[in-house]
């Protein structure tokens, strides 16, 4: 068989959820990005500023939102406002 006639693979970007380091495609974890209006969602995974990735297990949102793993990986220390936002943001279980 040539090379030209294999389908070819397109590349899936794999990233690693902060919280418990799973690691998935790109599309199926919850990017989070450190922005000027603090953090905020980012649906589309194309924001600017620094970003860091969540799965959408429950326990994985606890414990980004109360500890500290979230201020190590977006550099930052989150408000209370951002905890709030991103505590009725979270996936549903």
């Amino acid at each position: 068989m040539s090379a030209a006639s294999q389908p070819k693979i397109k590349h899936v970007p794999v990233r690693t959820c902060v919280v418990c380091r799973e690691k998935a495609g790109k599309r199926q974890l919850i990017r989070l990005v450190r922005s000027e209006a603090g953090v905020v969602i980012d649906p589309s995974g194309k924001m600017n500023g620094r970003g860091a990735y969540l799965c959408d297990d429950v326990s994985c949102w606890e414990r980004a939102i109360h500890g500290d793993i979230l201020n190590q990986a977006l550099r930052m220390t989150l408000s209370m406002e951002d905890r709030e936002k991103l505590s009725q943001a979270k996936p549903q279980s």
